[in-house]
């Protein structure tokens, strides 16, 4: 579900800086989720994170509120979504190496083996449709890359015992402070007001990418094991260019079909590879 959700977020992004400042729709989609965020954690009465919880969601908040939208909103400036998306797919093998780092699970050899062909596969794709060069954007993407995959390990590693929404909540909550400013001040600067179709886009980001779509997310990789689950992640450069196609009328060429049953392959042989959990 986390997945499906966050396949459409390159498009998005893609439509809503055609008008408004790349800024200001990097950060003012996690200010517009903040307030959902607020509202639900107090009307739940949900508990503060404990001290090791904090540190995990503030990383997540650095990664996944912060940082990936920022970059990745960048990138949108200069490459296709198309292109964007496939380069993202590099994703699950920074989750997994995050993962190793900082979240106590130990991935074994072959699980390794097969992160790396999934990740072999997104690169040749990517160069492939670049004409066999790097756009000037993938430098912004491999940044969103970093960011996010730490983002993801870190805020899957508070979900374990805080919980998946509120993990996200709270790394919301926290960041809005900090980002108010700024976004106000890139609203007020704004030359004119955009199209309804930048406005539906933006709240797609905020609502949907930002928001709803880290409640099954974070689950999925607390219950199943961050390395392991964050292989899934490998479809979501396919199910963005088939979006871009149902939704855009972008052509998907064949050969894009075929990678995508390759990538879903190498998910299969990398969930049945040995990780070792975290310790309690």
């Amino acid at each position: 579900m986390g997945v499906l959700i966050f396949s459409l977020t390159l498009p998005m992004s893609r439509l809503a800086v055609a008008e408004l400042h790349p800024l200001l729709v990097g950060l003012g989609r996690a200010l517009a989720a903040a307030v959902p965020a607020i509202q639900l954690l107090w009307l739940t009465r949900s508990r503060r994170p404990s001290r090791d919880e904090w540190r995990a969601v503030v990383l997540a908040a650095l990664g996944v509120v912060v940082g990936w939208p920022l970059a990745s909103t960048l990138a949108m400036r200069t490459v296709p979504s198309a292109h964007a998306a496939v380069i993202n797919g590099l994703l699950p093998l920074c989750t997994a190496a995050f993962a190793a780092l900082g979240s106590g699970e130990r991935p074994s050899g072959r699980f390794w083996l097969w992160a790396v062909a999934g990740a072999a596969l997104v690169v040749g794709f990517a160069l492939r449709e670049g004409g066999g060069a790097p756009q000037p954007g993938d430098l912004w993407l491999l940044l969103a890359v970093l960011l996010g995959g730490m983002g993801y390990a870190q805020g899957a590693r508070a979900a374990r015992t805080l919980g998946g929404w509120r993990t996200i909540c709270w790394a919301l909550a926290i960041s809005a402070p900090f980002i108010a400013g700024p976004v106000g001040w890139l609203a007020w600067q704004a030359p004119s007001a955009p199209s309804a179709t930048a406005w539906l886009a933006l709240a797609y980001l905020s609502f949907f990418s930002m928001f709803i779509g880290f409640f099954a997310w974070y689950r999925g990789l607390a219950q199943g094991g961050i390395a392991r689950v964050g292989q899934v992640q490998l479809l979501q450069p396919f199910l963005t260019v088939l979006a871009a196609g149902l939704l855009f009328h972008e052509t998907v060429p064949p050969g894009t079909l075929l990678c995508a049953l390759a990538v879903i392959a190498v998910i299969a042989g990398g969930r049945r590879a040995a990780v070792r959990g975290a310790r309690p």
